[in-house]
């Protein structure tokens, strides 16, 4: 139980981490940073720090297979992933507290100068905490080479980064405004104090889990692990594309996150600019921090009855229900809070479910081509997520110019057509997506539990394995 708890609190410090960086540092650069009286210096300084921070991520995606390279080919006394996961978020985490500053009064007095040091410390950031999330999950099949105990650390693990990530929509105003009245702000209102506050709170969690997760987890020794060649890194994208049942379970997991994501970057301008309930969106995060919970703890007894397989599916379907419903909601707040529930709650599932099925394809491409990749293989679903990311980043900024979703126009000044722009992107493009997810899991990703302990006896008795009975 040690184990699995250090898990689990080091992934709800790098979960707090990502959702404090991917949803709330534009809002502290717009409501904090360039607050001045010159609306276009304000608007252009904006723009460039949003952009500067796409650029970096966007190119940043494609390096990940390589750094889930740098970490297969990292040999220490204290094995291959803990030094980069202690590295990375450490790292990682002073350079978040730094860009939640001005450094020290350039972003004002010299804008050109502070734009380079944010690139710089951005893509420091980036880079390190990308180290530190493919350390992190690519541990899981390092613990163990039974699916079930991988199904353990996964459901703790999971169980920890739905806490964290979840936890910061509810804590973020609360504690932001406790740190911005610590230094001087009046009653109720904010200042960048507040958010540095914030911002070293989340550092220190992050770091600490991590610190907690490297002293009492340990990687399991057995003749499988060590059966491992070097990867070079030209061989990294060979080594991908040669295991076709990842690249299967790639491409649906795709269309999954990418219709997920969607939707829920278009959450906060439902409830804005459709139903006009912004205040209302706060209740997402208390709905959903305990439907993750519940998720997560039904997931293990779920795979064991029916299968991964049929978990992942089958919470597409739920899914599928609740965009359904959604779509026609209207401005109707229950029935929105209602749909979203539904969306949300078989999304951990289906994550746990992309996990451990990728998990298990690292013994899969080893008996496939001899060689063992732990962090190249499970480089693939950070890779996915930021991909999906990236992408809906860039069509939700299109989506709300073109229905009209900007400033602070009232739902009654949206027009029809906007309105249906609005919704054939956030419900019914998604839903095609989904569907199609699915069937692709259903025809081609043919690697059950049962297939994947078939695949582990198959290499012990390759490698001639004789503690295959104690592993």
């Amino acid at each position: 139980m040690k184990k699995y708890m250090s898990f689990a609190l080091g992934a709800f410090g790098h979960d707090a981490f990502y959702n404090t960086l991917s949803l709330y540092f534009v809002m502290f650069v717009t409501s904090q940073l360039f607050t001045t009286n010159d609306a276009g210096f304000n608007s252009r300084m904006i723009g460039y720090v949003t952009l500067l921070m796409t650029v970096i991520r966007v190119a940043e995606i494609m390096f990940d297979p390589m750094i889930g390279g740098a970490v297969d080919n990292t040999k220490t006394r204290w094995g291959k992933f803990k030094p980069w996961l202690l590295a990375g978020t450490i790292i990682a985490s002073l350079m978040l507290i730094l860009i939640f500053t001005d450094f020290g009064g350039l972003a004002l007095s010299k804008p050109m100068l502070y734009l380079v040091l944010f690139g710089i410390a951005f893509l420091i950031l980036d880079v390190f905490y990308s180290f530190s999330d493919i350390a992190l999950w690519s541990m899981l099949p390092a613990l163990s080479m039974d699916s079930k105990e991988r199904t353990k650390f996964g459901t703790f693990s999971r169980f920890g980064s739905t806490l964290g990530a979840q936890s910061v929509i509810i804590v973020i105003v609360p504690l932001v405004t406790l740190f911005s009245g610590m230094f001087g702000a009046k009653q109720g209102e904010q200042n960048s104090m507040g958010w540095l506050g914030y911002a070293i709170v989340i550092g220190l969690l992050a770091s600490l889990g991590a610190i907690f997760l490297a002293r009492n987890v340990k990687e399991d020794k057995n003749l499988i692990r060590e059966n491992v060649e070097h990867t070079r890194f030209r061989d990294v994208f060979k080594v991908i594309g040669s295991n076709d049942q990842l690249m299967w379970l790639a491409l649906s997991y795709f269309l999954f996150a990418f219709s997920y994501v969607i939707n829920n970057s278009l959450l906060l301008y439902y409830f804005r600019y459709v139903l006009g309930h912004a205040e209302a969106y706060s209740y997402i995060g208390i709905i959903t921090c305990v439907l993750g919970v519940v998720s997560v703890a039904s997931f293990p007894a779920l795979a064991e009855k029916i299968s991964r397989k049929y978990v992942y599916i089958g919470g597409i379907g739920l899914m599928f229900l609740g965009f359904i419903l959604f779509a026609f909601a209207g401005q109707n707040l229950f029935l929105a809070l209602l749909a979203a529930s539904i969306i949300f709650f078989p999304y951990p599932m289906i994550f746990l479910s992309t996990l451990m099925t990728i998990s298990d394809l690292v013994e899969y491409g080893q008996l496939k081509s001899g060689k063992r990749n732990e962090a190249v293989t499970l480089s693939v679903r950070p890779l996915i997520d930021k991909l999906a990311g990236a992408f809906s980043n860039g069509i939700v900024g299109l989506v709300a110019i073109g229905a009209g979703m900007t400033g602070n126009v009232k739902p009654s000044d949206i027009s029809a057509s906007g309105l249906i722009q609005f919704k054939t992107f956030m419900f019914y493009i998604p839903m095609i997506l989904l569907i199609i997810s699915a069937f692709i899991f259903f025809k081609k990703v043919t690697l059950t539990e049962k297939k994947h302990d078939d695949v582990v006896r198959a290499l012990r008795q390759k490698l001639g394995d004789s503690s295959a009975e104690s592993n």
